[in-house]
C-alpha cells in the first residue's frame, strides 16, 4: 500500500499475461481519472498507450478467466487450484464438506491443456463440444467442452483448455473438438504452455 501523488493505491507485481507486470489498485474511487492521467503522464516519454488484455499470453501462461474457464459450476480441484483450499482452517465455510470429499476422492473432471490441430484459430471463449476418440468427429457424444482456445504465434500452434472427464485428462489423450470451422483433432498437453516455473514474472 502506498500513495501516488497523494492518491491511495495498492501496487502489486501481478498481471494478466504471465509477463513482468504491475497492477495499480485504486483505494479511492473518486480519484480514478486523476490516477489515470498521472500514469499516462508518467509514461508519455516511453510511448505508453492504453490496450486491452492479451488473451493469447493469458492462455499460454495458464491464467484462467473467471466466467469462462471457471464458473460457479466448477470447483477448485477441477481447475488445478485445489492447493488454495485451506481445509484445515478452524472457520467453517460453504462447501467445506463437498470440497473435502472431492479432495479425498478426486474430481470427476479436469480442466486440461490441449493442442488443437489445423489452421490458426481466432480467440474463442465460448464452449466448443469435445468428444472422445482421436479422429475428427470422435466417438459421437460430447464428453466435455473447450473453454478458451487461441492460436499462439510464439508456439506456432492452437492451444486452449478443455473441461473433460478425469479419465481423459492424461497427457497424450486424443480428443475431437467441434469448432465453427469443423471438427479438429486435439491432444491433451501440460499447462501452462509457456514458462511453467514462472521465471519470466520473477525476473
Amino acid at each position: 500500500e502506498t500513495e501516488l501523488d497523494g492518491i491511495p493505491v495498492v501496487v502489486t507485481r501481478t498481471g494478466w499475461s504471465g509477463e513482468v507486470g504491475y497492477e495499480i489498485y485504486l483505494r479511492d474511487g473518486s480519484r480514478g481519472v486523476e490516477l489515470w492521467d498521472r500514469v499516462m503522464d508518467a509514461g508519455r516519454d516511453l510511448g505508453i498507450t492504453p490496450t486491452g488484455p492479451s488473451d493469447i499470453r493469458r492462455v499460454e501462461a495458464g491464467i484462467l478467466n473467471y466466467g469462462i474457464d471457471m464458473t460457479l459450476d466448477t470447483n477448485p480441484y477441477e481447475v488445478g487450484l485445489g492447493w488454495q483450499v485451506d481445509r484445515g482452517q478452524e472457520a467453517d465455510f460453504i462447501g467445506r464438506d463437498a470440497l473435502a470429499r472431492i479432495a479425498a476422492e478426486g474430481p470427476g473432471r479436469l480442466l486440461a491443456g490441449v493442442e488443437i490441430a489445423g489452421a490458426p484459430l481466432d480467440l474463442n471463449m465460448t464452449r466448443w463440444p469435445v468428444r472422445g476418440g482421436g479422429t475428427a468427429g470422435g466417438n459421437g457424444e460430447a464428453i466435455g467442452f473447450v473453454t478458451s482456445a487461441v492460436y499462439s504465434p510464439r508456439l506456432g500452434r492452437n492451444i486452449g483448455y478443455a473441461m473433460v472427464p478425469a479419465g481423459l485428462a492424461g497427457m497424450g489423450t486424443r480428443l475431437s473438438v467441434s469448432t465453427p470451422e469443423g471438427e479438429r483433432e486435439a491432444t491433451v498437453v501440460p499447462r501452462p504452455f509457456v514458462d511453467p516455473e514462472k521465471e519470466i514474472p520473477k525476473s
